[in-house]
């Protein structure tokens, strides 16, 4: 009889053991994780450091401790190959928005704080108030792939920009202007008229190494122009079809239009209380780099398809040299936020050209 009481106890004692929800926030470095646990309703546990192969192998062994396991760290520059590593060991893994954790201003900020709070708000999370973590779409490897290229190419086109500022700054700083493309064959040859031979032997290795960024930029050119697969309106280059294509990945992730603009972060801000509206700049919620994209593109909108609906409507403003600058950069920002939401439309076949008065190229170079 004693026999059978101690087996029962042991399989209550298993049972009681074993939580229904285990919670990990994760503060990600390059050289450790700092995490914070919490079991089911408890409170969170001591922070914890681990290298990266360190932690990989305790999340094994905390998996068999619940039946489900919910972890959660802020995106950044390490990727998704943690979030992969987890999901692999059966981990339900959340990638957030970065955010100032010190809601209270304290003005303490450390890895141990950032992990506790991740954790807290994980735990808010799973018990339903999905607005307190704000989620990042992890892209499949592949279009996290064909990001990184497109990127790598804006990066390359940066850096040739500030080399070619750097030799204008080297000729100021001798007492020669130099303008223009100055690296070109004539620009060249100009400068070693008007500069002396000091300043040439500066500018050399200058243009050598933009001679070296054009050719990769030419070659990865070359290969975009013949990847995209649908024709494209005028005044759309390929390298701006695929810069779009690449940072969103699947426009299928999007529901409505409002998701679609309020990811570009062209949306307004907003101050209402009571009777009171205010609207300001815009937000910059969301992708950075679909910006610059898609201002430069509703500018190429205005002088090559003058029937697409907003530059109808505000052509006569847009080309006006006598408006006000700032209202016209205003609007501008407008037609790039309606221009996305009306490209989503494409990509997802719920409109088609015609009915946006968008006119298409007749061959896709």
């Amino acid at each position: 009889m004693k026999t059978n009481i101690n087996s029962q106890n042991r399989s209550s004692a298993t049972e009681v053991t074993q939580a229904d929800i285990l919670k990990l926030g994760l503060d990600v470095h390059a050289d450790k994780i700092v995490v914070v646990r919490i079991l089911d309703n408890g409170a969170p546990q001591p922070p914890q450091r681990f290298t990266r192969e360190s932690f990989l192998t305790w999340v094994e062994k905390q998996r068999p401790l619940a039946k489900q396991v919910f972890s959660c760290y802020e995106a950044g520059p390490f990727g998704y190959g943690l979030h992969r590593e987890l999901e692999k060991r059966s981990v339900t893994n959340y990638v957030v928005r970065p955010r100032d954790w010190d809601e209270y201003g304290q003005k303490v900020k450390t890895d141990q704080r950032d992990a506790r709070q991740l954790a807290l708000e994980l735990d808010r999370y799973t018990r339903g108030n999905h607005a307190a973590l704000c989620m990042v779409r992890v892209p499949t490897p592949e279009e996290e792939q064909r990001r990184s290229r497109s990127r790598q190419r804006q990066a390359l086109v940066r850096e040739k920009l500030r080399l070619a500022a750097q030799g204008r700054s080297h000729g100021l700083y001798y007492g020669c202007r130099i303008q223009g493309q100055w690296r070109k064959e004539r620009g060249w040859r100009l400068c070693a008229k008007t500069c002396p031979a000091f300043l040439l032997e500066l500018l050399a290795p200058l243009r050598r190494l933009i001679e070296a960024l054009e050719t990769e930029l030419k070659q990865s050119e070359k290969e975009l122009r013949a990847e995209f697969p649908m024709p494209l309106p005028i005044g759309v280059g390929p390298l701006t079809a695929h810069t779009l294509e690449r940072e969103i990945g699947n426009w299928n992730r999007f529901q409505n239009r409002r998701q679609v603009a309020s990811y570009t972060g062209m949306c307004p801000r907003e101050h209402s209380s009571g009777q009171k509206r205010i609207q300001g700049h815009i937000s910059k919620h969301g992708n950075q780099r679909l910006r610059p994209l898609l201002v430069e593109c509703g500018w190429r909108l205005c002088q090559f398809q003058p029937d697409y609906r907003p530059i109808k409507h505000w052509r006569d403003i847009l080309l006006n040299p006598l408006a006000p600058r700032a209202r016209r950069k205003q609007l501008m920002v407008a037609v790039g936020r309606l221009f996305a939401v009306d490209w989503w439309r494409l990509r997802t076949g719920r409109c088609t050209p015609e009915k946006l008065g968008l006119k298409l190229q007749s061959c896709t170079k």
